[in-house]
Order: structure tokens, then sequence, then C-alpha cells
């Protein structure tokens, strides 16, 4: 099937690394011209040169997202590059473990800005060239702000915040013809997973127990699925798709965990 994204410039915050750069190598196969967003410059380097040997388009640009003259500086340097934004997919973040018990005002509201605020900055920044295009956002969410987790209030509340602001912008830019979806992940394997995996007991073993609760196939979300569902989601193809919280997540959250063992 043909997206329709060739040439489309789109901007993916945190794209040099594990579900963002999944995301940018399905948008650069589909012929679109991601550009990667995160506070790494050889990061982003590194995956854009990954793209380029794949025969596709990238851009990168270092930034501190938590800062809002970084996000302002980000749209800014794709407008002078390109002259025009077709879609933004806000991507970055970090499930970061700031508590009600362990955490504080300072730690809390930090999260928020790690997590929720740019989704907002970068949206608002990116608002005129998205008018223009009649572009699309997308909102990448986890299942923390439907279910919950525990000890980890901020990203928790991040999460419900992205979910709502979805649906929010998806009503106040319905007059432009701008979509607005998001797509919720549950467990993927990324090197945020791998890095939090390591840290409990038996890591192993408890990697097999959340496999074996996934209802299809027992197995992770791997980053090309929620790649392809994001492009389905930027493109023409999903014309008349929005406000919506989609997830992919192979039933975690809303099938009976019971059936992953039936």
């Amino acid at each position: 099937m043909d997206l329709k994204l060739k040439d489309k410039v789109i901007i993916v915050t945190g794209g040099a690394k594990g579900i963002g750069k999944g995301i940018v190598q399905t948008l650069a196969r589909e012929g679109a011209i991601p550009v990667i967003v995160g506070r790494n410059e050889s990061d982003n380097l590194k995956t854009e040169k990954e793209i380029a040997a794949e025969g596709g388009k990238a851009f990168s640009i270092a930034a501190e997202l938590t800062k809002p003259e970084e996000c302002e500086r980000v749209v800014q340097s794709v407008v002078e590059k390109f002259g025009r934004i077709e879609g933004l997919v806000n991507n970055a973040g970090l499930n970061d473990g700031v508590g009600l018990e362990n955490g504080n005002y300072l730690q809390f509201v930090e999260s928020l800005h790690r997590n929720v605020v740019h989704y907002y900055l970068m949206a608002h920044f990116a608002l005129p060239e998205l008018k223009k295009s009649k572009g699309s956002i997308v909102n990448i969410s986890s299942k923390t702000g439907v279910t919950g987790q525990g000890h980890t209030s901020g990203y928790a509340a991040s999460n419900g915040g992205r979910n709502a602001l979805t649906r929010e912008w998806a009503v106040e830019l319905l007059k432009y013809g701008i979509r607005v979806n998001a797509v919720i992940v549950a467990e993927s394997w990324t090197p945020q997973y791998e890095k939090w995996i390591e840290t409990l007991e038996n890591p192993q073993e408890k990697l097999k127990e959340i496999c074996d609760k996934i209802p299809l196939g027992q197995r992770m979300t791997t980053i090309e699925e929620l790649g392809n569902t994001t492009a389905f989601l930027l493109s023409e193809v999903s014309s008349h798709t929005t406000g919506q919280l989609i997830f992919v997540d192979g039933g975690y959250v809303h099938l009976d965990r019971a059936l992953a063992n039936a």
C-alpha cells in the first residue's frame, strides 16, 4: 500500500533510539524525510547515517526538549531547511520512576517537563506549518496513563496528559483539517526497557513472565510494528481517523491475559 508519504517532512522527537528509531526507519522506507530530534548529537547522526546507507533521506537536530526555547529552535530549523512541516510525532520521554511516596514536587514537575510539556510545545510551535500542510500529529503514549504501574506518578500523569491532549487537539484542530491520534505502547523491547529489566532480580525470568502474559503471540511489540501504525496514522490513507487512542500491544491492556496461556 502506498502511504503517500514521499518527501513529506515529519519531525520525530526521540527519533534516534528505540520506538522513535523504529518510526524514523519506517518513514524513511516510505519515502518521507524524518527529522530526528534528540539531545545526543552522535546518536542522531548515527541513525541519520543508517537511513542514508539504506537509500533513504533524513535530517537530525540536537536539542534539549525540556527547554521551551529549544523546542522553538527545532521547528525554526526545520522550516529554514525544508520550508515546510507535514507531520509531527511526539515520542521523546522516559519512565523515570518519580513516585508519590519516593518523589517530591521538583522531581514531579521535572518529570512532566521531560514527558509531556514538550509535546505541547512542539505542537504549538509547529502548528502554523501544520495548518498550511494540513499535516498530522501522532502522540506516542504508554499504558501507564490507562492502567497505572506504581512508583511512577510523573510518567503516568504525563501519559494521561498525552492521551487527553490527543483528544483535545483533535477537537481544536478539526477546522484546519489536522488529524491528531495517539499510539499507546505496552511492552516493547527498547534500550530503555532493557536497562530497566536488568535492574530486576532474575531479569530473564521476569522478561519471560511478562511475555507470557501478552495474549497475541506471547511476545513483545516490535519497534517496526509501532512504526508501521504511526506511519499509517500520519498518512492520507487514514484520512478519516482522528482523536483515536490506538493500542498496539498484542492485546496486553484490554484482553484477558489468561488467553495467553490458552
